[in-house]
């Protein structure tokens, strides 16, 4: 495993999404994942699924502190309390005095940043998160949250991937110290039967997803979260850090397309 440093965090490079993932399947993806040697989970109120997570977490032979832990709050809950009763509910249901990472889910255009931004920082002020940050904010929404946070915001995660490389904002993270977070980083499958990913593939014994995972987590300042529910895609997605794409390779990946992006979010949206 490879990791971030920022803010005297290491953050592993890739950790286990949960999206769309219920139940039993949810339970056992993080269970399974833990074994694999993950140690960066996320998750959010948002999935419905913030009590198997925490079950899962609890009954591995790993250590709660040894688990990077990420959940989201659900953006419709703007105001100052009903956040800061939100995150209790959350902590409730995940089984734990606290959560490494807490963030707002979307921006919630009639909330006031300034009272969002608050109410997360006061949480951390009184310990029931070691850090806080954002998702699915541009540059700038980015920069407001962080003038309205009274404390650092540590990431801020984006759908990002080859075809959607997010180049703005990753440069504005990296200048003012901010690590971005890629979700749906296979472009919901969008990557798997991609030309140019399956002749680096062939290169270098892996497959498409592998080798548009290297490229995500090769950037600086970027760590990764797919999603994956079956051990066998756990495992190959864990199997990205014993070959390096070089600078040639990484500038072909990299083909932003808005339609590839489109297409990716609709198959997401319709993804069961």
């Amino acid at each position: 495993m490879e990791y971030e440093t920022i803010r005297g965090e290491q953050i592993p490079k890739i950790g286990l999404g949960t999206w769309r993932m219920e139940g039993a399947t949810c339970r056992n993806a993080v269970s399974t994942a833990l074994e694999l040697g993950y140690r960066h989970v996320d998750t959010a109120q948002a999935y419905g699924n913030e009590r198997q997570v925490g079950q899962a977490i609890a009954t591995a032979d790993v250590a709660r502190e040894d688990v990077f832990l990420t959940t989201k709050v659900w953006p419709m809950h703007r105001s100052y309390r009903d956040i800061v009763d939100s995150v209790h509910g959350s902590l409730a249901r995940l089984g734990t005095d606290y959560v490494d990472l807490l963030l707002i889910h979307w921006p919630n255009p009639i909330a006031s940043t300034r009272e969002v931004m608050r109410a997360l920082s006061d949480l951390r002020s009184e310990g029931l998160t070691r850090h806080i940050g954002v998702s699915n904010f541009d540059v700038d929404q980015l920069a407001a949250a962080q003038n309205a946070a009274g404390a650092p915001v540590l990431t801020d995660q984006v759908q990002f991937h080859p075809f959607h490389p997010q180049s703005d904002l990753l440069d504005y993270c990296r200048e003012h110290g901010v690590l971005l977070t890629a979700y749906s980083p296979l472009a919901h499958g969008g990557v798997v039967d991609d030309h140019v990913l399956t002749e680096l593939g062939a290169k270098y014994e892996k497959t498409p997803a592998q080798v548009a995972l290297r490229w995500v987590v090769q950037h600086d300042g970027v760590v990764t979260i797919p999603k994956a529910a079956s051990e066998e895609h756990l495992e190959e997605n864990l199997a990205v850090f014993d070959f390096e794409l070089t600078e040639t390779e990484m500038a072909l990946v990299e083909r932003p397309s808005r339609v590839r992006t489109g297409v990716s979010r609709l198959r997401g949206r319709f993804e069961r």
